[in-house]
């Protein structure tokens, strides 16, 4: 909240919430390495910024663990989940799950580029450099350059969340 802002009615929270809920939005894994530490989040706020030069953007809570490693580290990758990685999205959406092991049973690569895991069930993945990072109220918009892109070749569909839910194409 900006200074001198009135405070936001509880109410007007949650019809946001079930408003924005009705928006389909792709659900990814954003990932990245600190030290030995593999730190990963599910993410369906991330956005194509730009073509020339390739910039993505996603949006990470501001008490985050991952986006605490942003301050250290500025290299990340987006796994774009497919249809068969439902139960890893849903893991790595949990609030409070521990930070270290959150990748046990999750197959997964680390990326050349940025060391941060790829998940193996992905329509792609992407590599990036961190740009810059912005607050915008509960959250953090981190946009960064493409370091490196590619594409899977699994044919499993993707996933969307809608209305509260992961749910497979």
């Amino acid at each position: 909240m900006s200074a001198g802002a009135a405070p936001v009615p509880e109410e007007l929270v949650e019809r946001y919430r079930a408003t924005m809920g009705r928006l389909p939005g792709g659900v990814t894994v954003v990932s990245l390495r600190q030290g030995r530490l593999d730190l990963a989040m599910t993410a369906t706020a991330v956005t194509s910024v730009s073509l020339r030069p390739p910039m993505v953007l996603f949006c990470v809570y501001t008490d985050a663990r991952l986006r605490e490693a942003l301050d250290e580290v500025d290299t990340w990758a987006v796994s774009i989940l497919d249809a068969s990685a439902v139960v890893a999205a849903e893991r790595l959406a949990m609030p409070g799950r521990p930070a270290f092991g959150q990748l046990i049973g999750v197959p997964h690569h680390a990326g050349e580029h940025s060391g941060a895991a790829l998940i193996d069930a992905a329509q792609g993945w992407l590599e990036c450099r961190t740009a810059w990072i912005k607050n915008a109220g509960d959250h953090d918009v981190v946009v960064g350059e493409v370091i490196d892109a590619r594409t899977g070749t699994t044919g499993a569909g993707g996933l969307v969340h809608h209305l509260g839910r992961v749910r497979a194409l």
